[in-house]
């Protein structure tokens, strides 16, 4: 049916065409002729003045690793300290204006994303598709969504993101989820006695909540341990005001934020209903204290204890800067460490690891620079009572000697959620897991374990990679390291290959370096994501080209926010050549039609999140489209202005052609029909009846000549001061022959006053008569030869006017437009355009980045290897 119906609605071939005609006319419709990218959401003028002076315009910058961190810190501080101010003059606790939870709770945009709604209505229309197509019995349709499998058949090579399967509720779209909590309430209200912390910090405090967020807590407990990471992340907070201030690590920069202390709860507030009279207030006070008091009423993550606070403030601090929580749901524990450490993860397929010893010895990792935390996925055994899908933290890693003095490597591990499902999955039940025969008095004092249902379990080295698809190692970097950075845009091309751009590092003290290649994240703006999922590799290179020192790529396309490598290196100029893969999902919304849908139907959340958008977008070497835009309306509206001109100026060059042979014709008509007999005085005008309607339609004419003429002059100095790359005409006489047309005017104004002067007096002395003849007479052989000039000589203007007309036809030829090419309805063209950027790490303080293109084609065919493009070969 399907096959049939597709093959009659589609277009028919044109046999009159060749082959290749057909294929070249299909590629031209496939491409965007002019590619090009949102980079801002809103127009600078509604939000520039609003931005302070410091805000950065672009980011090229070279600095030492933490000197941002400060910065950062510095800002969320001073935001504090003004807010702790402005509530004690107030006398009102802080309540957070741009994340109010309480104020939004029926519009619930603190929750959700921007195209929810439509995601939801999508998600089940879906849903009822597949049922009437008949999925149950083997239908491959699968729903569409970033960041999930296409279908059933994809799960083992593409799985999704880590908490998209989870313990928690609420209906998904798409692992978009739909939240529903039922109050809101301050610290206050709903803990008898809140604590910041009890104990510091610590990975048993953590327990996930209905977010799908799993990813982002296996990270919270991989740094939990570690009190100097935790201290960088929570900076100020002042609990008596409610106001706690956060730093993260954000696009290669450090960023600040704060929030109120009004959280999530999960049950609504008691209410009358009917029957259910309450006099005294005693059970709404019952009410209260069952199911709306301590951690364990929360709706999302809360700490084990129930009066301890850091760990839903810190969460609600991270939806905060992503826009809501549905904006943490799904993702990468790498990710959520690099965000709250500003460090560099890659992720590690355990089935590929080299050199076991190697990673072991980074696993302990004595000296603390790297932090790790794990995922099961596809293959990985559910023997083992884990969830598949689901994030873990790695606290600790141990190599200790057993009672018969042989070596034992065990490693300590944590799932979020805190404790066993009721089917009891999610922890580990092989060998050293709780009970488990392994656990002798010996082990049990050496480890200090005890056994509980608190989501820790141990197991062996070789189990964990057995067991574990997916490590994620992450780089920490303190004030001994420099980072640089540059950014750019790329236009990525359906056929992959590396890019004609290349990044070049200079290096003048050799050691370790790290060097990431990265995309923004689109995390912070998603609703605004587009079409195009981008997939980064690069390969490093010697500045000659002549030895690769790395190829890097994805360990798994779903994670490419960002891809590195860590290499020592000597002294020297390296080139990074970028190469981007991208798929493309035509159900995701483009760009322009969420703001032009939202800008309506959501403003507030459209702000919001344009915001970021722009903000995100602001990155150095990023072209600002909207400005292109301004730049194309101003050049296209010159472009106008030059042919209207043009179009006038040729019009007067025509009147003048006609007048000029008018008068020609005219002087030739009255040669011919002068009277047999008549005289032709000397000054050539005819005979004396029309000698008068000659000389008042001459000086008539004249007059209009000049009139045009001095207009044609002014027009062109109007167009010469617009159009100031327009080539100045070769009218070298319009100065002085307008002086010779003012004098001869003015010598013909006199000379008519004094005829008509002459005419009012009767003067009866034929001496003055005869000298009155001979001064007309002297007058119209002036007259009479300066009309010849005119007629034998072109006036400057015509000349000026016929060089504009000659010019126009020249510039009209150069100026056309290419012809506009008609997409076929319903299909939106390729246009694939990646924000990407350079960061370097090294022990160097004048390490440097820049951005090279290839000058030469030879330089640019340095691009390509064994004769085939570099991207064929990955």
């Amino acid at each position: 049916m399907a096959t049939s119906s597709s093959a009659g609605s589609a277009k028919k071939k044109d046999f009159n065409k060749t082959p290749q005609e057909l294929v070249t006319e299909f590629w031209d419709q496939f491409f965007v002729k002019k590619p090009g990218k949102v980079t801002r959401i809103f127009p600078r003028s509604l939000y520039e003045t609003l931005l302070p002076p410091s805000q950065p315009q672009g980011v090229s910058s070279s600095r030492n690793a933490t000197d941002s961190y400060q910065a950062a810190v510095k800002e969320c501080k001073e935001k504090v300290k003004r807010i702790v101010k402005e509530c004690e003059r107030t006398n009102e606790k802080f309540t957070d204006p741009d994340f109010d939870i309480e104020g939004d709770f029926e519009v619930r945009n603190c929750l959700h994303g921007l195209t929810h709604d439509a995601d939801l209505n999508e998600f089940f229309g879906e849903l009822q598709e597949l049922y009437d197509l008949g999925a149950g019995k083997g239908a491959k349709k699968g729903i569409k969504s970033r960041g999930v499998a296409r279908s059933a058949d994809d799960a083992p090579e593409a799985p999704a993101p880590e908490g998209s399967k989870g313990r928690h509720e609420g209906v998904k779209a798409g692992w978009r989820e739909t939240f529903t909590p039922g109050s809101v309430h301050r610290l206050d209200w709903i803990f008898e006695s809140p604590q910041w912390t009890k104990d510091g910090y610590s990975s048993s405090d953590i327990k996930q909540g209905c977010d799908g967020d799993c990813w982002w807590l296996a990270a919270v407990a991989t740094i939990a341990h570690r009190k100097d990471l935790m201290d960088k992340v929570c900076v100020a907070r002042d609990e008596e005001i409610g106001v706690y201030g956060f730093v993260f690590f954000k696009d290669g920069e450090w960023i600040s934020t704060v929030v109120d202390d009004n959280l999530y709860l999960t049950e609504e507030d008691y209410r009358h209903y009917y029957d259910e009279y309450d006099p005294t207030g005693k059970k709404g006070r019952k009410h209260r204290k069952d199911k709306q008091t301590g951690s364990g009423a929360l709706y999302f993550s809360q700490c084990s204890d129930p009066n301890e606070t850091w760990l839903p403030l810190l969460e609600k601090a991270y939806a905060k800067v992503h826009g809501d929580y549905e904006a943490i749901s799904g993702g990468w524990p790498g990710e959520g460490v690099e965000d709250m450490t500003g460090g560099v993860s890659a992720m590690l397929q355990s089935n590929r690891v080299l050199r076991k010893d190697k990673l072991w010895k980074e696993l302990v990792n004595s000296n603390g620079d790297f932090v790790f935390s794990c995922s099961a996925h596809g293959y990985a055994s559910t023997r083992g009572s884990m969830a598949n899908g689901h994030a873990y933290s790695i606290l600790k890693a141990t190599e200790e000697v057993d009672e018969d003095g042989r070596k034992v490597r065990l490693v300590k591990i944590r799932n979020p959620w805190g404790e066993r499902t009721s089917a009891g999955t999610g922890e580990w039940d092989g060998p050293w897991s709780d009970g488990s025969k392994e656990w002798t008095p010996y082990w049990l004092k050496k480890l200090d374990h005890k056994f509980g249902d608190d989501g820790e379990f141990w197991m062996s080295y070789q189990d964990m990679l057995d067991n574990f698809l997916y490590l994620y190692r992450t780089r920490l970097f303190d004030d001994k390291w420099t980072v640089v950075q540059q950014w750019t845009t790329v236009t990525v091309g359906w056929i992959a290959g590396y890019l004609n751009k290349k990044f070049v590092i200079e290096i003048k003290k050799g050691g370790t370096v790290v060097i990431v290649l990265s995309q923004l994240d689109e995390r912070y703006f998603q609703g605004l994501e587009g079409q195009y999922m981008f997939i980064l590799h690069f390969v490093l290179q010697d500045k000659d080209g002549q030895e690769q020192l790395c190829r890097v790529r994805p360990t798994l396309n779903w994670s490419s926010r960002s891809v590195s490598c860590e290499l020592d290196l000597e002294p020297g100029r390296y080139e990074v050549l970028p190469k981007i893969t991208v798929e493309r999902d035509t159900s995701q919304r483009m760009v322009e039609d969420v703001v032009t849908r939202w800008a309506e139907e959501n403003p507030a959340k459209l702000r919001q999140i344009g915001m970021q958008y722009d903000l995100a977008h602001a990155k150095g070497g990023v072209p600002d489209e909207d400005e292109i835009i301004t730049q194309r309306k101003e050049e296209k509206k010159k472009k106008e202005e030059k042919k209207k001109a043009k179009a006038k100026a040729k019009a007067k060059a025509k009147r003048e052609k006609e007048r000029r042979e008018k008068r020609k014709q005219k002087q030739v008509q009255i040669t011919i029909n002068m009277p047999e007999g008549s005289t032709v005085d000397t000054s050539g005008t005819g005979t004396e009846p029309d000698k008068k309607e000659e000389k008042k339609s001459t000086a008539e004419d004249k007059k209009e000549e000049e009139e045009k003429f001095e207009d044609a002059v002014e027009e062109k100095a109007k167009d010469d001061e617009k159009m100031k790359e327009e080539q100045p005409k070769k009218v070298s006489a319009p100065s002085s022959s307008s002086k010779s047309a003012g004098d001869t005017a003015a010598g013909e104004g006199k000379n008519t006053s004094t005829e008509k002067k002459d005419g009012e007096k009767k003067e009866d002395d034929a001496a003055a008569e005869e000298k009155k003849t001979e001064e007309k007479v002297s007058g119209e052989e002036k007259k009479q030869k300066e009309e010849e000039k005119v007629v034998e000589e072109p006036r400057p203007t015509a000349a000026a006017t016929e060089e504009v007309e000659e010019d126009l036809s020249e510039d009209e030829e150069e100026e056309e437009e290419e012809p506009k090419i008609e997409y076929e309805e319903g299909k939106i063209p390729w246009n694939a355009v990646c924000v990407v950027g350079l960061r370097v790490y090294a022990q160097d303080p004048d390490v440097t980045v820049t951005l090279a293109t290839p000058n030469t084609a030879e330089e640019g065919a340095s691009l390509v290897l064994d004769q085939h493009a570099v991207g064929a070969t990955i």
